[in-house]
């Protein structure tokens, strides 16, 4: 892989090639790839309409990249390791001859059901190889893929269905996860109740649990397989450069989730790019990423970046605490593991554990830490750096988004410079820009703003689905000419960089992206209620915590009964993921005359700050503040 680079003086250089001539220098890293036919034009691109296109009328297949290339030199090579959840179940090694043969099979099983080149498959299962078999089969076939995370609801995963036109789903009859049994199949049951639209529903046994199998639309995954000949090769589908790959839906800031398009080429070329940078891949490599493959990260860092490098895989079906705190470290020194990328919540969780449960486990083989989904607080950095890493090995913090594809800022491992809680540093090809909200540039160090990007990068999203205008309005209307990110950023005296959280109306949570008009609407379609406003507020675990104020038809008899109830609620319209850590009964909010609501003030309640609320002259009614502030929960 020439692309790599090496030393600090490599990056700076490749850095300012990629700025200088950025089609020379992303032509150079995609000429390392397998394509049917190499491209005209590397970009063309417009950040007004928005319209970019990256090796304009190249031709390829991304399984080709992820599979056959490295059948010959090393298709004996484990391709993926899964840990199942339970400590009693053996785990599992499939190589890259095996996946292949696997991924070939499974894309033979969908041609059969009816999928074609531009069909939309919805993947919802637990975290087992099938998932990616799932993944690498659709795009084989030219077929888009939309994996919906195993913790959505039916309503949910119906929303996500409609929107992207989806006419088959792939699930399992349920899913191991810690403790619980996640009940897959009925949640899909539930789901297709107001999706008469799908026509095939392929079923991978794995809880063993009952279901119910309707007549012609459900199948069994194990009968298909069957059905179809071991040594079945599926010649990969010839797809353009810019044919979407895959949708991911990611909450905005207004109710409805938005379908996030990435194209073949680009994310392909970027995601590769950066994993084998940013994490300094060697060919000895083993990469556990603990994210869920139903989150951009397990689509960039599990399957697709670490396949297309040649890499192995680590999978874990189960989650960090399982069954008991030890299980991380046990999986680690299990399989040898040599790079370790997982969320700073998980960290957090571990540290409030205790020392404990790291006694008589070695890490010896790890050599790269990796955070993700949030900005790591210092306190966790230093107990993952000391404890986990020895003090020697490297901990990339990466910033990205599900709307960029992959990372756009980290340190590269043992390469750039670290600094805990910051993000450091462009990737090769990223060009960030800090404005005012006014959307003038702000220059120098030591500074904060608005962040966003000037030039695009080629796994940037192309659309969302369905929607070319949401994509415009959500990204490139705010700062004319840039890609706005959402996030606020801070630029230190050395031009490093740390992201300092949403500044729009979307939340972090754990990692995840969650918007606030979406719980709003879960909290509002529960009976009795009568409007809400929903904050983020410090989560010692979470990093960000849901604050829910609520507006009741009249003050409930039982208000922990209600509360139990209105999270109920949540949890059946969105899941689990989603519900608030804290209710407060109001007799109002703060809002202007106008009635906008005043969430400033409500941000600032709930993180506890009531000496400041800064001027509260303009609202509507300024006594409700004072009742809000006095009955915080």
């Amino acid at each position: 892989m020439n692309y790599q680079v090496k030393s600090y003086e490599e990056y700076k250089e490749a850095y300012a090639i990629s700025v200088a001539d950025p089609e020379q220098f992303w032509g150079k890293v995609a000429d390392e790839f397998s394509w049917h036919r190499k491209w005209d034009k590397v970009l063309e691109w417009n950040f007004t309409t928005p319209d970019v296109k990256w090796f304009v009328n190249g031709k390829l297949n991304i399984t080709e990249n992820c599979l056959d290339r490295h059948l010959q030199a090393q298709g004996n090579k484990p391709a993926i390791i899964w840990e199942p959840n339970g400590t009693e179940e053996a785990h599992r090694v499939i190589t890259y001859a095996e996946l292949h043969k696997y991924v070939c099979r499974f894309a033979a099983v969908l041609r059969k059901n009816g999928v074609q080149k531009g069909d939309r498959v919805c993947i919802y299962m637990g975290m087992i190889p099938e998932l990616a078999v799932a993944m690498l089969a659709c795009a084989r076939i030219g077929a888009i893929h939309s994996v919906i995370f195993g913790g959505f609801s039916a309503q949910s995963i119906s929303d996500r269905l409609h929107d992207a036109g989806a006419e088959f789903v792939i699930t399992c009859d349920g899913a191991f996860r810690g403790g619980k049994d996640i009940p897959l199949k009925n949640t899909i049951d539930d789901a297709l109740i107001n999706s008469p639209a799908v026509k095939k529903v392929i079923v991978f046994l794995r809880t063993h649990t009952a279901v119910s199998v309707i007549k012609g639309r459900d199948v069994w995954w194990h009968d298909e397989m069957a059905a179809v000949d071991e040594e079945t090769t599926m010649p990969a589908e010839e797809m353009d450069a810019e044919d979407p790959l895959f949708i991911l839906y990611t909450s905005g800031s207004t109710g409805k989730p938005k379908g996030v398009v990435h194209a073949t080429a680009g994310y392909m070329i970027y995601a590769t790019y950066t994993f084998v940078n940013v994490f300094q891949l060697q060919a000895s490599d083993v990469h556990f990423c603990t994210a869920d493959i139903g989150w951009i990260t397990g689509h960039t860092y599990i399957v697709y970046g670490v396949l297309c490098a040649g890499g192995t895989s680590l999978m874990y079906e189960g989650i960090p605490t399982f069954p008991d705190a030890g299980r991380l470290w046990d999986i680690v020194d299990k399989h040898k593991a040599t790079i370790l990328y997982t969320a700073p919540t998980a960290i957090r969780s571990l540290m409030a554990h205790g020392l404990a449960p790291l006694s008589g486990k070695d890490l010896s083989s790890l050599r790269v830490l990796g955070t993700v989904g949030e900005p790591i607080n210092e306190e966790a950095w230093h107990w993952y750096d000391v404890h986990i890493g020895k003090s020697r090995c490297p901990i990339v913090d990466t910033w990205w988004q599900t709307e960029t594809g992959g990372v756009l800022m980290s340190n590269i491992a043992g390469v750039t410079p670290s600094k805990p809680g910051y993000a450091t540093l462009p990737m090769p090809g990223i060009q960030p820009v800090l404005v005012d909200d006014q959307g003038n540039t702000i220059n120098g160090n030591d500074v904060s703003g608005n962040l966003c990007i000037s030039f695009p990068w080629p796994s940037i999203i192309r659309t969302t689905f369905g929607d070319h205008e949401r994509c415009r309005v959500n990204y490139f209307a705010t700062y004319p000419g840039m890609y706005f990110t959402g996030d606020g950023c801070y630029r230190d005296v050395d031009g490093m960089y740390r992201i300092t959280g949403r500044v729009d109306d979307v939340l972090n949570v754990s990692g995840h992206r969650i918007g606030t008009a979406e719980v709003e609407n879960a909290i509002n379609m529960h009976t009795g209620v009568l409007e809400s406003a929903v904050v983020g507020y410090p989560h010692d675990l979470k990093g960000q915590g849901i604050y829910a104020y609520v507006i009741m038809e009249s003050m409930p008899d039982d208000a922990t009964h209600t509360k139990a109830d209105i999270l109920q609620t949540v949890t059946r319209v969105i899941g689990a993921i989603a519900r608030p850590d804290k209710i407060q009964f109001v007799p109002g909010l703060p809002k202007t005359r106008s009635g906008k609501i005043m969430r400033r003030i409500l941000r600032k309640i709930a993180e506890g700050e009531t000496e400041n609320l800064g001027d509260t002259s303009t609202l509507l009614d300024p006594g409700v503040v004072d009742v809000i502030k006095n009955e915080r929960v």
